[in-house]
Parts: C-alpha cells; structure tokens; sequence
C-alpha cells in the first residue's frame, strides 16, 4: 500500500466523520425546549337574604324560632269578624349576595283555635310605609287563601346589589283576615317560610 492511498483512506475517514459529527449537532439544536405555564384562582360567591318588618333595620332569619315578628297594624289582637290586619315584611339581598335570587314562598303554618277562622293575602307594594288593609299591588298570595297553606303562591325575584352595595329591596303587605267562624278569645298564630334560589 503506498503512503498516497493511505492518506486518501484518512482524508475519507476524516470526512465520514465529519458528517456524523455533522448529524449529531444537528439533532441537539433540534432537542431545545421552552415552557409556559397557566394558572387559574377561584372563589366561591356569596349569597344571603335578609328580612325586615320595617323596611329599614335588616337582618338574618334563619329557622322558625328566629322567625321576624311581623307589626300587624292596631287591632290584629282584637279582631272581630270581617276585620283585616296588615303588616309590612320587606326581603333583599345583602351587600357581598353575587347573584340574584328567585324566591318562593315554602310554607305557611297556622295554629291555635281561632286559626281556621282566619285567611290571608300578600301583596308586593313599593315601601315598607305602603302596607294596609285595603293595600293593592302585585299578589304573591291571592286573598282567603288558609293560613296554612301557599296555594296560588306566586314567586318574585330579588336583585343582587353592584359593587358589594345590598341588593334592591321588595316590599310584601301580608294582610289577615278573619272570618264569621271567629271564637272571641281565642288564639291564633301563622308563620311563613320563604325560600330563596340563586339565579345563575
């Protein structure tokens, strides 16, 4: 083998490797990486109802024996046939409530001996200071309904408050009437749960 064809077979050998190095450099540019990240943080919204018997101090309510105690105007501890006695119960959402509030009237109740002699009505009026016995408005209950029962109850919407201000009030006028039926001296007591849903 002379020294001419034993540096050519180097020079070969040289670029072969050359291509391979060439290759390989190539695939660790390829490999180069770059990362990006998201992130999502969540919290639970609010949502609270409160009650007022005179449109102005609010608070909570919560089960039947924390239960507001409605101001039936003079006469509702006297009554006599044919008399109605009204008082104001004002519902709104709280100031953090993130949503508004479609709400029903869940139940009514009525006990004591006199309670079959007595019927009631509910009205929506604009204020607290509107609630009468001959008081008109949109009905939520239609008057002579018993008192315990929520036949032909009709549900109302409470509106959520902006930028954590309360929510905009609704005044309901219950009124009481009590029938020919009435025993003088004898009790009665009603009491009304209302439900309310979040509205999406």
């Amino acid at each position: 083998m002379t020294t001419e064809t034993t540096r050519s077979r180097k020079f070969k050998a040289i670029l072969a490797g050359g291509i391979v190095l060439g290759v390989g450099a190539a695939v660790t540019l390829a490999a180069w990486t770059d990362d990006e990240w998201a992130e999502g943080v969540f919290g639970a919204g609010s949502f609270n109802v409160q009650g007022s018997t005179d449109g102005t101090e609010f608070t909570d309510h919560e089960s039947s024996d924390g239960a507001a105690a409605l101001d039936f105007q003079v006469g509702a501890d006297n009554l006599s046939p044919g008399d109605t006695a009204a008082a104001p119960f004002v519902l709104r959402l709280d100031g953090p409530t993130s949503y508004d509030a479609n709400v029903e009237l869940a139940s009514a109740v009525g006990s004591g001996a006199n309670a079959d002699a007595l019927s009631y009505e509910i009205v929506q009026v604009d204020a607290a200071g509107d609630c009468s016995a001959t008081a008109t408005g949109t009905s939520v209950v239609p008057a002579g309904t018993a008192l315990d029962s929520t036949a032909g109850a009709t549900d109302f919407t409470l509106t959520a408050g902006a930028d954590d201000g309360v929510g905009t009030p609704v005044a309901l006028c219950f009124k009481v009437t009590a029938d020919d039926t009435l025993t003088q001296g004898d009790p009665a007591t009603a009491q009304w749960q209302f439900t309310a849903t979040s509205a999406e």
